[in-house]
């Protein structure tokens, strides 16, 4: 089992920048790829960004060049800065990460992130 725990999520005013981050414990050796997703009311869930322990990384094209997805193995961590927050990237993220040896998907419990205009 795998036990994600994001934290960093608040209320923050257009073009200001916050810091999430994504704890990993538990069965975390064959985590490889580990992603940020978001969920607005009455929108699906999408990916905002993900990074391979190899540090290899892919990103929506809405927060291209103001979110930066990155990782640190040895805390088991993954963080995602956000910068020029706009108030359409208010949503629920969730930290997320697939056991390649299960292919199960597990998810963190999500944190809040309002940006007001």
């Amino acid at each position: 089992q795998v036990l994600l725990v994001e934290s960093g999520g608040g209320l923050v005013q257009a073009g200001g920048s916050l810091r999430l981050s994504c704890a990993a414990s538990g069965s975390i050796v064959n985590l490889n790829v580990m992603s940020w997703y978001r969920q607005a009311p009455g929108k699906q869930r999408e990916s905002v960004a993900q990074i391979s322990r190899g540090g290899s990384t892919v990103y929506a094209d809405s927060v291209k060049g103001r979110f930066t997805i990155s990782r640190d193995n040895g805390k088991n961590t993954v963080y995602l800065q956000m910068n020029s927050l706009k108030p359409e990237d208010t949503a629920v993220y969730f930290c997320s990460a697939v056991d390649v040896a299960t292919l199960k998907n597990y998810w963190g419990q999500g944190t809040q992130v309002t940006v007001s205009s």
